[in-house]
């Protein structure tokens, strides 16, 4: 599906899973390399920036963890002019299609909110993508806290399994956006030669943007670390208290079922059986027993 928006002079055609027939049209257009345009049909597997006489290509990936999307990253790839951007994507990347919305409104009012240069605009489109990660972040920093919650709330079993998805969902962020960093060094090295010395600026805020986004991720993954360190801990703590209470338990029940099987045995010279109240001098010998074993632990400090 292909969109257009045109404004002062500047043209973006933004791309949803495009046919051949449109990237051919694209080629048309806008003269794009036929090695460009073949990268443009099909997803790629790594991010990378190339630098071409008319216009830069990138190929970045975001996360998308909080929506129901084919998969957990998607791929954007830019084909950047001097008047012109190319943004191509094979799902609804729900930051895009919002800034569509402000761009064909600006485009319109002529509100000058946005610059005539599509390098200005690449820098936007990439903020906002950014934006959307940090919303990714906030997502999984709310689970922690929730998590915290449940943890301190007596709920460390259930607790396991929640944490073991935080984890995923923080490895697989990191996984997504740390290849950003060579591609943002490379846009703050050579973009700036391409659309001038006052571009350099904006590329050294989308590096700024993406070092937000990173140091978020791995602060909450060494939250998720001490988090799972105290749920791993009270879990042990609950558990060694449910063997205590058991040891117990046997401590005081084998040597009570013992005495009662000695005293109980059908033996001949047996000195209580067959005596008037013979059950109650037992029941009262094996009571008695108890009691001290009782005593015994609570002066042990066992109980």
């Amino acid at each position: 599906m292909r969109s257009e928006y045109k404004h002062n002079g500047m043209t973006w055609v933004d791309l949803e899973s495009p046919t051949r027939q449109e990237i051919a049209d694209i080629v048309e257009q806008f003269n794009v390399h036929a090695i460009v345009a073949e990268e443009l049909l099909l997803p790629s597997r790594k991010p990378r920036v190339e630098m071409y006489p008319k216009y830069m290509f990138v190929i970045l990936h975001f996360p998308a963890l909080r929506h129901s999307h084919k998969t957990i990253e998607q791929e954007v790839d830019f084909v950047v002019g001097h008047d012109f951007m190319i943004s191509v994507h094979y799902d609804t990347v729900d930051p895009l299609h919002k800034f569509s919305k402000v761009f064909e409104v600006s485009s319109v009012l002529d509100k000058g909110e946005i610059d005539n240069r599509a390098g200005y605009l690449f820098f936007l489109v990439l903020k906002k993508l950014y934006k959307a990660v940090e919303h990714e972040v906030d997502y999984v920093r709310q689970h922690l806290r929730d998590i915290e919650g449940y943890t301190f709330a007596g709920k460390e079993v259930r607790m396991v399994s929640e944490i073991s998805q935080c984890a995923r969902d923080l490895l697989n962020l990191r996984q997504t956006i740390e290849p950003h960093r060579d591609i943002l060094h490379t846009l703050e090295t050579e973009a700036f030669k391409f659309f001038g010395d006052d571009f350099l600026p904006y590329m050294r805020s989308l590096s700024n943007e993406y070092y937000k986004v990173h140091n978020h991720v791995m602060r909450n993954t060494e939250s998720l670390h001490e988090l799972r360190e105290t749920n791993n801990s009270l879990l042990t703590t609950k558990q060694n208290e449910a063997m205590r209470m058991l040891t117990i338990m046997a401590l005081f029940t084998f040597p009570l079922a013992l005495i009662a099987a000695i005293l109980g045995m059908d033996a001949k010279y047996n000195p209580i059986l067959g005596q008037a109240n013979d059950f109650w001098i037992i029941l009262g010998i094996i009571i008695s027993f108890a009691l001290f074993m009782f005593w015994y632990f609570k002066h042990k400090k066992w109980l």
